[in-house]
């Protein structure tokens, strides 16, 4: 079992629907029993709530939509999953501050095609969420050719 855990800053935006793309990717792959997938943030606003309506917008026209209840990060995420990937350099500062002893566990998701940080959509309109979706899809693709199983 792979586990693959995504964080952002609320919950809401970024971290659910890089989780709704990787439950559909390995859905479509027939891989879904073989990785545990999550999502959190750093902050606990949004706790309770469900997705970013702009978010379930997006993932339900890509056929990625889930049941989604925003959660804060907690220390026994670190130790449980594998695979930590944040969205931005301030969520990953923010995460090793919080966790200290787990510092050097979490990764930027984007490193694994270029580099570079996913930017919070919370603040721009539907094509901001789009253009969010595209890059994590991209990340993740990359994720599971190097990661599904054969």
């Amino acid at each position: 079992m792979t586990r693959v855990l995504f964080v952002c800053m609320g919950n809401i935006c970024r971290s659910p629907m890089a989780e709704g793309i990787l439950r559909r990717k390995l859905r479509e792959r027939g891989l879904e029993g073989q990785f545990e997938v999550d999502s959190c943030g750093t902050g606990g606003w949004h706790e309770g709530e469900p997705a970013d309506p702009r978010t379930e917008q997006v993932l339900a026209r890509y056929n990625a939509l889930f049941p989604h209840t925003a959660r804060r990060v907690r220390a026994e995420d670190l130790d449980h999953f594998d695979h930590i990937f944040v969205m931005d350099k301030e969520n990953l500062w923010t995460l090793e501050r919080m966790f200290p002893a787990h510092r050097g566990k979490a990764r930027l998701l984007l490193e694994l095609n270029g580099g570079g940080e996913v930017p919070d959509p919370y603040y721009g309109g539907l094509a901001q969420f789009e253009q969010v979706y595209r890059m994590l899809d991209e990340a993740l693709e990359v994720f599971l050719q190097t990661h599904a199983p054969r």
